[in-house]
């Protein structure tokens, strides 16, 4: 028995180098925050928590519109660790897996959500890593126990690099696990990817974010 599984979106960055809110912007008809949450409600994860900042009341709003649990953040940094202990902390006792899910990968598939959770029932001890083209992505699956192991000064990295016996690497065909969003640039790749209208001028956004 695995438990069930559940999910934690770190939505608390301060998105410095892309100059506005990027859980916000827009892409493929919905907001980045709503298609990393569709993602992961629609792969089958069991709960959605989505962790903000503490001036997170926008994005927060935006994460309501979905079946999630919000809960928000001390640290004004935005960062993952702390996010991540934020995360888990509110996470039902039953739960035996859990997605580390970052918002600035918005192009994920929900099959690709799906595979992991299958791949963390079949192998619930490992921590299960997925990757395109030799590269390793998002969301990663950590058992439980092992995400229990973060402590107040650890990383989500120090995990990874802990035990090396206790990776699984799982192989996509989803580009969507490393195409990450973090500046004007990135974000302009993903609107050609989904087709959507140009918002930029000279490396700029200058759509209003939704």
């Amino acid at each position: 028995m695995t438990g069930r599984v559940g999910a934690i979106l770190l939505a608390a960055g301060l998105s410095r180098r892309m100059g506005t809110c990027k859980q916000l912007l827009p892409l493929g008809g919905r907001t980045v925050m709503a298609r990393c949450l569709e993602s992961l409600v629609a792969g089958g994860a069991d709960e959605v928590i989505v962790v903000v900042g503490p001036q997170g009341e926008a994005v927060a709003e935006e994460a309501l519109r979905h079946p999630v649990r919000i809960v928000r953040t001390t640290d004004p940094r935005g960062d993952m660790a702390c996010s991540a202990r934020t995360g888990r902390a509110a996470l039902s006792p039953d739960v035996g897996g859990v997605l580390i899910a970052p918002c600035d990968h918005p192009l994920v598939a929900p099959a690709t959500v799906a595979e992991l959770i299958e791949a963390h029932r079949r192998d619930p001890g490992a921590i299960i890593i997925p990757c395109h083209a030799g590269r390793r992505g998002h969301p990663t699956c950590f058992p439980r126990g092992i995400l229990d192991e973060l402590g107040d000064t650890g990383t989500l990295r120090d995990l990874v690099r802990r035990d090396p016996a206790r990776l699984y690497h799982m192989e996509t065909a989803d580009q969507g696990v490393v195409l990450d969003m973090d500046t004007p640039e990135d974000y302009q790749r993903m609107v050609g990817i989904c087709g959507e209208p140009r918002l930029f001028k000279n490396s700029q956004i200058v759509a209003p974010a939704v």
